[in-house]
């Protein structure tokens, strides 16, 4: 719905061997966490594995099978989560292509017997990476 603002310009960081970058909710009402369902990050044309990506909601890190029963925690469409994984970047004066992924559920919109609209949106921004 709203895929260009996904990643905040300028937020990429990194600590060698793990980066991380500010994302927004592509989605106009807030979600609980159990809605975000997934997402992947790329840096330069590599994928960060699925297995070593953590999202960081309202100050708390967990991954995304941690999140499938959390209806209390909140995503507003004014707040920044954080997505890391592993994947070694340096922090120097090159340029480098970050995508990011979401999978989200929206679950007041109904499409078919006991079943919810699912959105897959991408993001992608160019810039340099932080010493995190």
């Amino acid at each position: 719905m709203i895929p260009d603002r996904i990643i905040e310009p300028g937020t990429l960081r990194t600590d060698g061997a793990r980066v991380a970058v500010d994302v927004r909710i592509p989605w106009y009402r807030a979600l609980p966490a159990s809605c975000i369902a997934g997402a992947t990050l790329t840096v330069d044309g590599v994928e960060a594995p699925a297995d070593s990506l953590r999202w960081r909601l309202n100050g708390e890190e967990r991954t995304f099978a941690d999140m499938v029963d959390d209806t209390e925690s909140w995503w507003f469409p004014v707040d920044s989560a954080v997505l890391s994984g592993d994947l070694p970047v340096p922090a120097d004066d090159a340029e480098h292509r970050v995508e990011v992924g979401l999978t989200l559920y929206i679950p007041y919109i109904i499409i078919g017997d006991d079943e919810t609209l699912h959105i897959e949106e991408r993001d992608a921004k160019t810039m340099k990476a932080a010493a995190a």
